[in-house]
């Protein structure tokens, strides 16, 4: 066996068998495939079709390219994963919430991407707290706190780590059969007995359109639960930011908000429809509705923010933390508001020119090995068919440095349409799969 056969195969349009596509990710694991038979490959699957079999084959190759974790808890162990979208910080909310619920969350979590924020990186926001850890103090913490947020060791699914910097610079990210293996081989290594899938679509959300995300959706969702994972899918509306808070450390402070009592909105709703499939997937509540309720009990209750306040503790973080965050936080140089130049509705938000003016700001990465402020960003965000008078704040930036808040103050500007009529607010939830 060898890569040219497997390329050669895709190229014919031929769906290399079960073997095959084991040993060549087995090849991008240890190097015996090079770089330019990883690019290959990937643009012959780019301009092809793998087919579910196919699809969920490559999933599970790369899955067991690395190590795959065990687990030894007193409860169904459950994971969630987003698609990616701008002021999306719900794991940091539905993660103590489920484990509040009965669960066990050892969350494996990504940084961030593109003009996406990162659920590590907004984790690091708060002093202290470290996200890399080897799977037997993952395991002592998820004990005694019920959750944890951390990173994949360089053993989780080392052909996904291969392929994926490759496609980056192959232009073949785009492709559903790739995205598929990517996303479940990380999340399949971490072996839980139930996973929620969060597809976002909008201006903010990798998929633009709602066939897209349904495609995503459904083929995520077949591939999971072919691998014996109970997976379902929720496709949530990312046409403007999910929290009006953009930025790692503003949106911790969301979080808090809400976890203190003080604040709900979306960020709640999304948390009990995700949280409501998955407890049901897991066999912890009769029902979505029930799941739903129960996730909205734990928050309102105070027990969602104790786990919380544990689990942060036992990552390193301040032991005090849930009652003296605002304190811990960091806080900017720069405070700008934007004003609004003219009367009207919000029309349209363009979340991922949003998300881009972030990292600008310097709170994501442009380049890899990029050092992250955690405390720049945007809050107080104006909303979908909100009325806004002339003068009236649009935004407010966080900044390090004045020049940096000039040209945030016009990449808001850009993203923001103001016009006569309020126009139709989208729903946040679409629709579930699976």
């Amino acid at each position: 066996m060898d890569a040219r056969t497997i390329i050669a195969k895709l190229r014919r349009h031929q769906v290399p068998d079960e073997l095959e596509l084991r040993w060549f990710a087995q090849g991008l694991a240890d190097g015996t495939v090079s770089d330019a038979q990883a690019g290959a490959f990937a643009m012959a699957v780019c301009m092809g079709d793998l087919g579910a079999a196919g699809r969920g084959a490559l999933t599970l190759a790369m899955r067991d390219s690395g190590e795959v974790l065990t687990w030894d808890l007193d409860g169904p162990v459950i994971d969630k994963h987003s698609t990616g979208g701008v002021g999306d910080c719900v794991s940091l909310l539905l993660t103590p919430a489920l484990a509040a619920c009965g669960a066990c969350v050892p969350m494996i979590s990504g940084r961030g991407l593109g003009h996406t924020g990162g659920t590590l990186d907004k984790l690091e926001a708060i002093p202290g707290v470290t996200t890399a850890v080897s799977q037997s103090r993952l395991t002592e913490i998820v004990t005694k706190t019920g959750c944890a947020i951390v990173g994949a060791t360089a053993q989780i699914a080392p052909a996904d780590k291969r392929l994926y910097a490759i496609r980056d610079v192959t232009a073949t990210v785009e492709s559903l059969d790739l995205i598929t293996a990517s996303i479940l081989s990380k999340k399949l290594a971490a072996s839980p007995d139930a996973l929620v899938l969060d597809v976002k679509v909008g201006s903010g959300a990798f998929m633009k359109t709602q066939d897209e995300a349904r495609a995503l959706a459904e083929a995520l969702v077949g591939a999971a639960n072919a691998a014996g994972c109970k997976t379902s899918a929720v496709i949530s509306d990312m046409n403007q930011p999910l929290a009006p808070a953009l930025g790692n450390a503003l949106e911790v402070a969301e979080i808090m908000l809400v976890l203190t009592g003080q604040s709900e909105g979306p960020l709640v709703q999304l948390t009990a429809a995700l949280g409501g499939v998955v407890l049901a997937d897991a066999g912890l509540v009769d029902d979505v509705q029930d799941g739903a309720d129960r996730v909205v009990a734990a928050i309102r209750d105070g027990r969602a923010a104790e786990r919380f306040g544990k689990m942060i503790a036992a990552q390193g973080g301040p032991l005090s933390f849930v009652e003296d965050w605002a304190r811990f936080l960091p806080e900017p140089n720069v405070i700008r508001e934007v004003a609004a130049r003219e009367a009207g509705h919000v029309t349209a938000i363009n979340g991922e020119a949003l998300g881009l003016a972030v990292v600008a700001l310097g709170g994501g990465r442009q380049v890899e090995g990029d050092l992250i402020d955690p405390a720049v960003g945007l809050s107080g965000l104006v909303r979908l068919g909100d009325e806004v008078g002339l003068g009236q704040p649009l935004a407010v930036i966080h900044a390090g440095r004045e020049d940096a808040a000039r040209r945030a103050e016009a990449a808001v500007r850009a993203a923001l349409t103001i016009g006569d009529a309020p126009g139709v607010v989208p729903d946040l939830i679409h629709e579930r799969v699976g």
